[in-house]
């Protein structure tokens, strides 16, 4: 039997849906085609479940289109949706009570004039609170826009990147937090981007610390580079220029081989810079061994130990292993169970490999070595992020569509499922059982949201 590539894969699955659309409407002449559609719906709440009320919105549209959502032979909304002048739509689906978890394809059907394409749309199960007795949790609101946060032990300081919008982006800060009383010590606003207009600046993303030399890395991942700031005053020590990381996730410190890896989502980029000199001494392309398929690398972790580096990518479900000191690719696993992968953590002497997935609401627990799956977790809506903890020996994962921070033994127990306030986005545990967490916002009005809460185990 011939193996077909996802290409050809989906291209048949829109074939065969649009064969049940036919059958529901009954047949139709061919009308005026829509040449270049470009017309989108998704599901405005980040967390659906069996048996809800779904408000779905959509744009691209021609003014007047009418759209359809039909689940296999099912039509979705009960009357077509009218497309506004400005080309969007909006309404409601009912979930059937019955609907099982996981994605479903779903044909969204234009006319007048006629396209169609598929859609996603994602059931997801909740996942009980759990173990909040055993956990003291304070939580502070920052700056709008929260993104990641790391611990410098030499400076004894948070540092926390925030970022509001899309581009441009005009409001971005470095935030410097007292780790006792979450308060902001000191705060920066990146530079303006050179040669722009519209007063965007280097807004800041990921973060990570290098005690070695005083320094605190970021990355300007809408603007496609990274920069360099002073641990000490938040002072500019350099700002690379545009096009050294396309679209820069993650960045790690390896004091090992005195090297700061960044994770580019743009084109499998992972680029090196000198801790010290602050050059760039290594630039390269992973290729996803999914045909037809592009590794898109999220989440970056280190094995500091061993000097490896982890990252998985969002589309392929594989996770590549770098040698740190030459980027050597030494390994790459597949997990097919994951959609959307986007954190990965290390536990280096349980020699575990941590997923999680924010596609399949996953976390994936594998061996380290030879990427077998031991155990695969349902953890709840939209699974960001994952970090290992290797004084409890457990991972928490935070899951932005369920406003969750969740710990898993290595085991696969769901130890503890606490609140993690508005779309939790990071969580760094700081080494001794205390785990911070980062969570973003509706908008400014949200107070449940742009919080950092510490995490700290009951000794009781």
């Amino acid at each position: 039997m011939q193996k077909l590539s996802p290409r050809r894969l989906r291209f048949a699955a829109l074939s065969l849906a649009m064969c049940a659309a036919i059958g529901v409407a009954g047949a139709q002449g061919f009308g005026q085609p829509d040449v270049d559609f470009n017309g989108s719906v998704r599901a405005l709440s980040p967390l659906i479940k069996a048996g809800d009320s779904v408000e779905m919105g959509g744009q691209g549209f021609k003014p007047g289109q009418t759209v359809t959502l039909l689940r296999g032979e099912t039509v979705l909304n009960a009357q077509p949706w009218t497309a506004d002048a400005e080309g969007r739509v909006r309404g409601t689906v009912q979930i059937p009570a019955d609907a099982v978890t996981g994605r479903h394809p779903v044909i969204l059907r234009a006319a007048n004039p006629d396209a169609a394409t598929v859609i996603d749309l994602k059931i997801s199960e909740e996942v009980p609170l759990s173990g909040t007795d055993r956990y003291d949790v304070v939580a502070n609101k920052l700056a709008q826009g929260l993104y990641q946060v790391a611990r410098s032990e030499a400076s004894n300081a948070l540092f926390v990147t925030a970022a509001v919008g899309r581009p441009p982006v005009t409001q971005s800060e470095l935030l410097k937090l007292d780790p006792q009383t979450l308060e902001i010590t000191a705060r920066v606003t990146p530079a303006q981007v050179e040669g722009q207009t519209d007063g965007r600046v280097y807004a800041v993303y990921g973060v990570a610390v290098d005690d070695a030399n005083g320094n605190v890395w970021v990355t300007n991942t809408r603007d496609d580079t990274v920069a360099v700031y002073r641990q000490s005053d938040l002072s500019l020590v350099k700002q690379f220029d545009k096009g050294v990381l396309p679209h820069g996730r993650d960045v790690v410190v390896d004091t090992k081989d005195n090297r700061v890896w960044a994770s580019g989502f743009g084109g499998g980029k992972f680029v090196a810079f000198d801790a010290t000199t602050l050059e760039v001494v290594q630039d390269l392309t992973v290729e996803s061994k999914v045909r037809g398929e592009e590794f898109g690398p999220m989440a970056l972790t280190l094995d500091r130990a061993a000097g490896k580096l982890y990252s998985v990518g969002l589309s392929t479900g594989e996770v590549v292993v770098l040698d740190g000191a030459t980027g050597a690719v030494n390994n790459m696993f597949r997990f097919p169970s994951i959609n959307g992968g986007i954190g990965v953590a290390i536990d280096p002497e349980g020699r575990r490999l941590y997923v999680a997935a924010q596609g399949s609401d996953n976390l994936v627990i594998a061996n380290a070595d030879t990427g077998e799956v031991l155990h695969d977790v349902y953890v709840g809506a939209g699974a960001v992020y994952v970090a290992f903890d290797p004084h409890s020996k457990l991972a928490y994962v935070a899951s932005r569509g369920a406003g969750t921070i969740t710990a898993v033994d290595a085991n696969g127990n769901i130890v503890a499922n606490l609140e993690g306030g508005t779309f939790p986005n990071h969580v760094l545990p700081a080494g001794d059982g205390t785990v911070f967490a980062i969570n973003k916002s509706r908008g400014a009005d949200d107070a449940d949201g742009d919080q950092i809460r510490r995490i700290t185990p009951k000794t009781n």
